[in-house]
């Protein structure tokens, strides 16, 4: 078992969070979560991109000069793909399908070893607990700042209330997710990751 950083609303140290060593103290492999990234964002790609191919273009099918005698290159019609504004040989269609597979295991162990590198650099610390009174973004402002964090910060919480939610919808740089809702992009593209004690129990009832 491992300890996780435990500070208080003041920021201040609070003492410390036993947590697994198989979720908070794996040693961190850099291909292992390259792969779950690349696939995670691959998988949430949209095939919505369209292309049109010669037929689909629309140009004349009249051949632009005679056959022969001009000096120039033999054409049949403009819509041909090596022509300027012609129709493209390998169209992107819109059933194009990003998919990319990871087994479940590969999954929970690129969590974990995204999980322990937050903790070996020190940017995963636990509180107690987290909520506002009032569904008011100066009150979650004033909260994370008196907390001594001014970077860019993602709260997990395990359950998020509306005063919770709302608050946090216009700070751009603060967001607020449940247990369930938290994927590699989000763990890594945040600069600190602050969860509840709770948060980290589910986790370990998750991944570990």
């Amino acid at each position: 078992m491992m300890e996780l950083r435990l500070i208080n609303e003041q920021g201040a140290e609070a003492g410390a969070v036993t947590a697994s060593d198989t979720l908070f103290g794996r040693e961190y492999n850099e291909a292992l979560v390259h792969q779950v990234l690349t696939a995670f964002m691959a998988n949430a790609r949209q095939g919505t991109r369209a292309q049109k191919n010669r037929e689909e273009v629309k140009h004349s099918t009249r051949k632009p000069w005679r056959q022969k005698g001009t000096g120039r290159a033999r054409s049949g019609m403009t819509s041909s793909p090596i022509w300027r504004g012609g129709g493209r040989t390998f169209p992107n269609r819109p059933d194009e399908n990003f998919t990319q597979k990871v087994n479940r295991k590969m999954y929970r162990a690129g969590i974990a070893a995204i999980l322990s590198k937050l903790a070996q650099d020190g940017r995963l610390t636990v509180v107690d607990g987290f909520s506002v009174e009032a569904p008011k973004t100066r009150l979650l402002a004033g909260k994370i700042k008196g907390m001594g964090i001014t970077d860019r910060v993602l709260i997990i919480t395990p359950e998020v209330d509306d005063n919770l939610w709302m608050s946090s919808r216009n700070l751009p740089n603060v967001l607020v997710l449940e247990p369930h809702q938290a994927d590699p992009w989000c763990l890594i593209r945040f600069d600190r990751v602050v969860m509840t004690r709770d948060a980290v129990k589910s986790f370990e009832e998750m991944y570990a």
